[in-house]
């Protein structure tokens, strides 16, 4: 019997994080035919990501260009992609997630007619612009999909209540299967700062902020609560990895440079990101990665949004919404580092992304549908 060829489409640092080790399962099981390709709509920090992996993609469509638009992503990743499904055919091809890639690469498949799997299918805010383009992205992706590998049973029921009932799966998210690999005990920062921290005597906050819908007063008020934060808590070390958009990087050196305990630093990659929140006490994000890494490494997160699509991690208490309003903001995070028992009952919740199996069942999954196993995947029970 003929392998089947599937191919998995990355393009950003996140997606990357998240495929790499379902890449590194597809290319262990001798039923399927392994294909990488990478758009690169992300080229420095993917290419971080491939190197820690030892990822090798045999199709680079390498797009990135200065200025780039959400349009000249997803034209250029649509005209790339043509050509490569026309060389290979594959019979799958896996997106992950809510990118431009992702959907770019979702509608492509659909125009050659080629089967689309959605990993991290199911997740809402309800809200299309909001995270924007994120939101449509997966929306759209879930319209053209055929498998879908959702996280948490509650995305499952996002799907089935938009009509999606056929090829279904809970696998667990795939970040969790990541942070296996990343994750060491001896770890060396490339930064010295972060080797030089106490991080047994002081209380190491990890901050990310840099989504679009938190530009202007939102990020003004993100900044600020920040800084009383660091004033009001010596005790404290905040590392801000500050994004490389000039917006971020003008609103974080405004409020924050001047501060003794405070540390605007160079974006990290993923080894380093990973590494850093196993030892930190906290984390503050906007992202929505970190929203599922930190409870699988027992660290509170305080979410710096209004919303956010991933409520299983807020209903199973390892998540909080601060929002972006300062008060909220300063109240939570005071609330967790003059608090033993709040932080602890944070700290010790169960996190409900995953057993580090995803990939497994992402496969079996695969073989599934195309008749290669004769039952489906145990889906994941958080």
């Amino acid at each position: 019997m003929n392998k089947l060829k599937v191919m998995t489409i990355f393009g950003t640092r996140p997606e990357a994080i998240k495929m790499a080790p379902l890449v590194k399962e597809l290319e262990g099981r001798e039923e399927i035919e392994s294909i990488c390709c990478v758009t690169a709509q992300h080229r420095q920090m993917l290419d971080t990501v491939l190197d820690i992996f030892r990822l090798k993609p045999q199709f680079d469509l390498d797009i990135m260009e200065q200025s780039q638009t959400l349009s000249t992503i997803t034209s250029k990743c649509l005209l790339g992609l043509e050509g490569v499904f026309h060389e290979v055919r594959p019979d799958l091809v896996l997106v992950h997630g809510d990118t431009s890639t992702t959907f770019a690469g979702a509608l492509a498949a659909f125009y050659q007619q080629i089967a689309v799997g959605h990993v991290e299918a199911g997740l809402r805010t309800w809200d299309k612009y909001s995270p924007f383009p994120e939101e449509m992205n997966r929306s759209m992706v879930g319209r053209l999909a055929d498998l879908h590998f959702c996280p948490t049973k509650a995305n499952r029921r996002n799907l089935e209540a938009e009509g999606i009932s056929k090829g279904l799966f809970v696998t667990g998210n795939t970040v969790i299967d990541a942070l296996q690999t990343t994750v060491v005990k001896n770890f060396t920062f490339a930064e010295d700062v972060l080797n030089s921290l106490d991080y047994e005597g002081k209380k190491v906050i990890l901050v990310t902020c840099h989504r679009r819908e938190n530009y202007g007063q939102p990020m003004e008020d993100i900044m600020s609560a920040l800084a009383h934060i660091a004033k009001t808590h010596p005790e404290a070390e905040l590392i801000y990895p500050v994004h490389l958009s000039p917006v971020v990087r003008e609103c974080a050196q405004r409020h924050l440079d001047h501060m003794e305990n405070v540390h605007l630093i160079a974006p990290l990659d993923v080894e380093e990101m990973h590494n850093l929140m196993a030892r930190s006490y906290l984390v503050m994000t906007d992202s929505g990665g970190l929203q599922e890494e930190a409870p699988a490494l027992g660290k509170p997160v305080l979410v710096l949004r209004k919303e956010t699509e991933r409520p299983e991690a807020v209903e199973a208490g390892t998540v909080k919404l601060a929002g972006v309003d300062y008060d909220r903001i300063v109240e939570l995070a005071d609330e967790l580092l003059n608090h033993p028992a709040a932080y602890q009952e944070m700290a010790h919740a169960v996190n409900p992304y995953g057993d580090g199996k995803a990939c497994r069942r992402i496969a079996d999954g695969i073989l599934y549908h195309f008749g290669r196993k004769s039952q489906p995947p145990e889906p994941f029970r958080s």
